[in-house]
């Protein structure tokens, strides 16, 4: 049932839209409800497409409040389906929903990694979306052999199984009324709100603890993250500046990283891909000079190249690394573990914790894990 009579939702999201698009000079934010009511009449399928559209842009123009932000995802989080997986502490791994453009990601593999040092994990995402329409999550785990179209109660499920422990689980099944807006979206070209905060949709949860593990880029992010993860209710976040926006930093420079635990103040530090034996020759795994062509390619900020078909190298590139075999694949791997096992306290520093991570790439255990959801 919708929550709003049509009169009275058309009303509301006119209101709205007359605050937030006004100019420069005269728009206004909205209320922590005002934007959550807008975004419950948008995915209740009441909203204008034109109408949606025109407040994400404004918003997005305007520049999006804290109370903006929480609200639509409030929003989204009333409207999803999740589970809870038995096990007492997730690790939610959110990277962008649009994918990547610039490199092959092993970040789909990280899961299956933590699984295998006795850490269950969850990553979701969905198949395509603007404003990149890059490689993601849901096309490297199906190029690989994974289920990508698990419901919540199942993902939760194959993290409980403890030769398994780890899951994906696609917009599609944990909130169809926000995958529903994929192609509105597609036909906006930009990003707006919604690719901010879908990230931190929490489709399944632990049954004690529920940590998130996400990347940012501009500099502004981390405190708009930091305020988005409490509001979800994520017990601790672990936020690190990674490459085109993803968890795994470059394997080449200095990275940022926040954090906070118990939902308390967030911190940072500086990371050094050397100080975990990490010396690489690029910052990612690089997308070959001759890959193939997107099908219509897009504006600078689309991909250019056939996301499928590098889709189809990152899957075969991942599991050459679970196997052992070194490269960037294997070092972004060795990355990722680290940040997680340290910033949950199971190793008492990084290189530590890489070494870890390497023993479980190594005696093939981190492969297993994979194989056995596959």
């Amino acid at each position: 049932m919708n929550a709003f009579s049509d009169k009275d939702a058309a009303l509301l999201l006119r209101s709205c839209i007359q605050k937030v698009a006004t100019g420069p000079e005269y728009s206004k934010d909205l209320s922590f409800d005002e934007a959550r009511d807008a975004m419950r009449i948008i995915l209740s399928g009441q909203a204008d497409p034109v109408q949606t559209a025109i407040l994400f842009i404004a918003l997005r123009m305007k520049r999006e409040s804290d109370a903006e932000n929480r609200g639509v995802l409030q929003a989204i989080l009333d409207a999803r389906h999740t589970a809870t997986a038995e096990v007492d502490e997730l690790v939610d791994i959110a990277d962008p929903y649009d994918g990547y453009t610039r490199g092959l990601p092993v970040s789909p593999f990280v899961p299956a990694l933590l699984a295998a040092c006795g850490v269950p994990a969850v990553s979701h995402g969905l198949d395509t979306v603007g404003p990149k329409y890059g490689i993601t999550h849901h096309k490297v785990l199906k190029a690989a052999g994974v289920d990508v179209d698990l419901s919540p109660e199942a993902a939760a499920g194959r993290i409980a199984e403890t030769d398994i422990g780890w899951a994906y689980v696609d917009q599609r099944h944990y909130c169809p009324p926000l995958h529903d807006l994929v192609p509105l979206r597609q036909r906006m070209v930009k990003r707006q709100v919604l690719t901010t905060v879908e990230v931190l949709s929490r489709p399944i949860s632990g049954r004690k603890r529920t940590h998130l593990y996400t990347g940012f880029v501009h500099k502004a992010y981390p405190p708009i993250y930091a305020s988005l993860a409490r509001h979800a209710g994520f017990d601790s976040l672990l936020l690190v500046r990674g490459v085109e926006g993803g968890i795994i930093p470059s394997l080449q420079q200095p990275a940022r990283i926040v954090h906070y635990h118990d939902r308390g103040p967030e911190e940072d530090f500086e990371s050094q891909p050397q100080t975990l034996g990490i010396e690489a020759e690029n910052r990612a795994v690089p997308i070959p000079a001759d890959a193939p062509a997107a099908a219509q390619p897009g504006d600078e900020i689309a991909t250019a190249i056939d996301s499928d078909a590098m889709a189809a190298l990152a899957a075969e590139y991942g599991r050459e690394a679970l196997r052992g075999k070194r490269g960037g694949s294997y070092d972004g791997l060795v990355y990722a573990g680290a940040l997680v096992l340290h910033h949950l306290g199971r190793c008492d520093s990084l290189p530590a914790a890489a070494e870890t991570a390497r023993k479980a790439l190594d005696s093939g255990a981190a492969l297993a894990h994979f194989e056995a959801a596959t």
